[in-house]
């Protein structure tokens, strides 16, 4: 893993509180949810072409939200919680 201070470009790192939507199967849309960034996996990101395949990328951060599920996501799908 990186350093534990390390920051994305828009501010995020371990500990920020953040922001993000993700899929909802059983109700057929989409659910905003907040939670804390614990583990920054930048580090492990590869070329999804170098492993000669293009399913299970390494998300970027691991994300634990607020209602005790651990999820995954990229730079892009996070914003600031306030």
């Amino acid at each position: 893993m990186t350093d534990k201070n390390c920051k994305s470009e828009d501010g995020t790192a371990v500990g920020s509180r953040v922001r993000l939507t993700v899929s909802d199967s059983d109700a057929g849309g989409s659910l905003t949810c907040t939670g804390v960034v614990i583990e920054d996996y930048e580090d492990m990101i590869i070329d999804r072409g170098s492993v000669g395949r293009d399913w299970a990328p390494v998300q970027r951060w691991a994300i634990a939200l607020d209602d005790g599920r651990l999820i995954f996501a990229n730079d892009e799908d996070l914003t600031p919680a306030e």
